[in-house]
């Protein structure tokens, strides 16, 4: 897949997934459309942000609460269950100026997993926390809890019952990966002083157990910004975390001269399919080239600039309009 766009350097750019692996026979035109809409509230929550003089940051920050609120989405409310039954969060966010970087995972209650994780990185000393303690500090630094069944959707939930029934059959692994069962969130932006800043958010995947923690809430594996480059991966997490995906990408940038799109293409569609993996990702230069490669169905994407108007497209083969 090779789907990208070139923007002018002074311009702020938002770029957004929300999840490889759709796959059209399970998403009716009702659910598309809402789930293009929700992208496209997601890219206005951004854009106002970087036309607000605000940092790359903030204009991450603002698009993936957007994202984590919407239901069609594997993140926040809508993400997937585990095997127990239970919806567990990851989160991540990365500030490309500074090299900060904040994390959660296996949270319960927090609404915004990503709000967590940037108090993770401005407000402790650490750098990721995780389960109880991550919502013990989200609490003490008056992030909103609610209760487990906010995150809840039928749909997800049908999901693991047909996990559960496959695996019953002994038709699947104890773990199921496909590609139905997997995606993420996650937000690029570069502001108009030419900062870059990187986050992602997950539900994780559909049947997972014994607390396993996928790629999105690692930094160089999900996530990853530097002075140059921004990344946010979307999919088999096993396979990003094996190759530190995120990182790897930025770091062909830096030390083989090489763009983001080729960059983003040998990672993503080179590297984690020839060890068995599959997904997408978004990426982001500080020249404002952006790079889309998936592997899968489908990947929801967008992204906008100055002018305000947002670009979305969900199915492989759809080209997201240049400015």
């Amino acid at each position: 897949m090779r789907d990208g766009v070139l923007v002018a350097l002074d311009q702020p750019l938002l770029v957004i997934h929300g999840g490889a692996g759709v796959e059209r026979a399970s998403l009716d035109a009702k659910e598309e459309a809402a789930a293009r809409a929700a992208l496209e509230q997601a890219l206005r929550a951004g854009h106002a942000a970087l036309m607000a003089g605000q940092p790359a940051l903030d204009a991450v920050t603002a698009a993936i609460t957007v994202l984590e609120d919407a239901p069609q989405f594997n993140a926040g409310r809508g993400a997937v269950f585990t095997h127990d039954g239970r919806n567990e969060l990851d989160a991540s966010v990365m500030d490309g100026a500074t090299g900060q970087a904040g994390a959660v995972a296996g949270v319960h209650r927090v609404r915004s997993p990503i709000t967590l994780a940037r108090a993770v990185m401005e407000k402790s000393k650490h750098v990721m926390m995780v389960g109880d303690g991550a919502e013990t500090f989200a609490a003490e630094q008056g992030i909103e809890l609610v209760d487990p069944s906010w995150f809840r959707t039928e749909k997800r939930w049908q999901q693991l019952q047909k996990a559960l029934a496959e695996e019953a059959n002994a038709q699947a692994a104890v773990e199921l990966p496909g590609k139905a069962y997997f995606g993420t969130v996650g937000a690029l932006a570069l502001d108009a002083q030419g900062r870059l800043a990187a986050g992602t958010s997950t539900g994780g995947m559909t049947n997972k157990r014994y607390g396993r923690v996928g790629d999105s809430p690692v930094i160089g594996a999900g996530t990853w910004a530097d002075e140059r480059c921004a990344f946010s991966g979307t999919g088999w997490g096993e396979y990003y975390l094996r190759a530190a995906a995120a990182y790897d990408v930025c770091a062909r940038m830096k030390y083989s001269g090489v763009g983001v799109r080729r960059a983003a293409e040998a990672v993503i569609n080179e590297t984690i399919p020839a060890k068995g993996g599959d997904g997408g990702a978004i990426a982001l230069s500080a020249d404002g080239e952006v790079a889309f490669p998936f592997n899968t169905e489908g990947m929801y994407r967008g992204w906008i600039g100055a002018d305000g108007v947002p670009h979305v497209a969900v199915f492989a083969g759809e080209t997201l309009a240049e400015p």
